[in-house]
């Protein structure tokens, strides 16, 4: 193998304008893997916002050190060479104890033909012979996101004597928004913890497939107004007793908090682009005492970071797709694209706005 090869990425070159990018990457050194890409997965909720000129990172810097965005000084400028975090590769070359040639592996990387990996500092997670490889696109970045959500619902119920993934969801009614990937994901997990669940999605095209995942959809109005009908605990006391939101729409955000019982929680696993002006605070959220949590992946619940991170999350998101794997793969994946078609596909996407899911790029 020679000890220089060329990598290409796709990138935005400037507003609505996908391309690629290509740099040099060096030697393999000790302790390190080089990986060929097989395939990357298409996060549209964060990667449209970079084509679509929305993303706060274009206007605003985050200060690390103090958690707040600086207005006006801008962290990422056009051209964005590097996109995506979802990613599955075969071993090409090895110089760590723990992965050999020809391993296939999740990653988090980019939509990268190519990528030189520090297992040590990187998340890099072998994928079993008894799953579908294209499945490792949700394993090191996707998945945790949904399974982080449901673990902020166990912190919230048991503290730091959580004991296993989903434990507060068994036998309790719960309302998950929005029918995307992370969407689907949050409720499979539930799903899987014994919850009764409803999901909540305007799209028909989405509630279909979400039923044909053995999931009960229907519109956000009609769930909410399910939760209170359905689900009463005596006196005035109806409702979900968690909504997770998974849209970024802020009246999707006010429809999860009507959803709940008394004193229930939203746990938020959306991302905003935009300000909240249909999230009525003085309303359901006041009067009924809720609370709402954002579960954001690099952050597991405080009380349980002794215990759970991401590579934790990534071993639940594996038994997950042991479980529905065949399902997810027919249902959820609804586009495999060439990724020497990606710059075309997103313009196309974003003029167009076919019905998708998960969109799937393959290097294959």
């Amino acid at each position: 193998m020679p000890d220089y090869r060329t990598i290409r990425s796709l990138g935005v070159e400037a507003p609505g304008r996908p391309y690629f990018f290509c740099y040099e990457e060096g030697p393999l050194a000790e302790g390190q893997v080089r990986l060929d890409a097989l395939y990357s997965g298409f996060s549209a909720g964060t990667e449209l916002t970079f084509l679509k000129d929305t993303n706060p990172y274009l206007r605003s810097r985050w200060d690390g050190e103090r958690g707040v965005f600086v207005d006006g000084e801008p962290s990422v400028r056009f051209p964005v060479p590097f996109l995506g975090y979802m990613e599955v590769a075969r071993v090409a070359d090895s110089r760590a104890d723990s992965f050999v040639a020809a391993d296939v592996v999740a990653a988090s990387y980019g939509h990268k033909s190519g990528h030189t990996a520090d297992p040590f500092q990187e998340l890099v997670v072998g994928m079993p012979n008894g799953i579908h490889p294209i499945l490792g696109i949700f394993v090191a970045q996707m998945g945790p996101i949904a399974a982080n959500g449901i673990l902020h619902a166990d912190a919230e119920t048991f503290g730091p004597e959580v004991r296993r993934l989903g434990e507060s969801l068994t036998d309790r009614p719960i309302v998950v928004f929005g029918g995307g990937t992370v969407g689907l994901l949050t409720a499979l997990f539930a799903q899987a913890a014994g919850a009764e669940i409803v999901l909540a999605e305007p799209s028909a095209w989405r509630r279909d497939k979400a039923e044909a995942l053995g999931l009960t959809a229907m519109t956000e109005a009609h769930a909410w107004q399910h939760a209170k009908a359905r689900w009463h605990h005596g006196g005035q006391d109806r409702g979900a007793d968690f909504a997770f939101q998974t849209r970024a729409r802020s009246e999707s955000l006010h429809d999860a908090l009507r959803a709940l019982r008394p004193q229930g929680t939203v746990i938020d696993l959306a991302f905003y682009q935009g300000a909240a002006d249909r999230t009525r605070l003085g309303e359901e959220f006041h009067h009924n005492g809720l609370s709402l949590r954002c579960a954001q992946v690099g952050r597991v619940p405080r009380e349980l970071a002794h215990r759970w991170d991401r590579r934790r999350l990534s071993a639940e998101t594996l038994v997950l797709l042991e479980r529905y794997g065949q399902a997810i793969c027919r249902e959820m994946i609804t586009q495999i694209v060439p990724v020497d078609d990606a710059p075309s596909f997103l313009s196309h996407l974003v003029s167009e706005r076919p019905e998708f899911l998960q969109i799937v790029f393959s290097f294959e």
